[in-house]
């Protein structure tokens, strides 16, 4: 029988699948929802099954996100920078 994390990471893989497939516009919401499950089923993996399997699907999770994050992270960064120059 198939642990629970490994049946949700195949619903969530399916899922970014699908997501992936749709036009950009269309792509935000179930992103999001997406980016927003990655955390709990990360420390399902990493509860039921160890160290490794958890960093590949956190890889795999980073690969999928990468420009979105890099642009929430740039976009922080200058938030950041604009607060101090205004000190």
């Amino acid at each position: 029988m198939m642990s629970p994390p490994l049946v949700l990471s195949c619903v969530w893989v399916l899922a970014a699948t699908g997501t992936a497939l749709l036009p950009m516009r269309a792509q935000i919401i179930p992103g999001l929802a997406l980016l927003v499950a990655a955390p709990p089923l990360l420390w399902a993996i990493a509860a039921s099954h160890g160290l490794l399997p958890t960093l590949a699907a956190l890889f795999a999770v980073l690969s999928m996100f990468r420009r979105p994050l890099f642009f929430a992270t740039s976009r922080l960064m200058r938030a950041a920078a604009a607060r101090e120059d205004d000190r």
